[in-house]
């Protein structure tokens, strides 16, 4: 019976752990166990800043009503602003600003979660679609995500502009 030649194996290096990012993602074990170090200030600030952003948005709807009939443009102003927002302090905390821990889950995502309001946008399209104005809703649609992603990237352009030339 003819030999067969020994295959043989690449070393195994030691695993290099996880890069860790300040978001928590619970599909990454390592990640997993960030939140359970103290879960209770992250799941605390999220909710004082979700209450406080919900406030901010009820308050532009008692400003700015909407006729039942209407187009939603406080919704569209309100989700744009917050994507605006959302760009300046993302190159803030990323680029300029070694912030808290805490921080982005307040601000990021419990004061912008709760004054940016798609739930309420998704509720808008379906309304006008079933009261016969499914154009509207389909213009809504689009226009808010124009709106959104265009204030998005505006806002990090121009704060990063705005940091390059203070730095000049």
């Amino acid at each position: 019976m003819p030999r067969q030649p020994q295959q043989r194996l690449a070393p195994v290096s030691a695993p290099q752990p996880e890069p860790v990012d300040s978001d928590i993602d619970l599909a990454v074990p390592r990640q997993r166990t960030e939140l359970s170090e103290r879960p209770w200030a992250v799941i605390a600030v999220i909710s004082v800043g979700g209450a406080a952003g919900a406030c901010a948005r009820y308050g532009a709807s008692l400003i700015w009503p909407v006729a039942t009939q209407g187009f939603p443009w406080t919704t569209l102003v309100v989700n744009a602003i917050g994507c605006a927002v959302i760009g300046v302090f993302m190159v803030v905390i990323s680029d300029v600003w070694a912030a808290h821990r805490l921080v982005r889950p307040f601000f990021g995502t419990g004061v912008l979660g709760g004054f940016t309001t798609f739930s309420t946008y998704a509720v808008d399209i379906e309304r006008l679609v079933d009261a016969g104005h499914a154009r509207t809703g389909v213009a809504y649609l689009g226009l808010t995500l124009l709106a959104a992603l265009a204030a998005v990237w505006s806002a990090v352009w121009a704060t990063r502009r705005v940091l390059a030339w203070r730095q000049a």
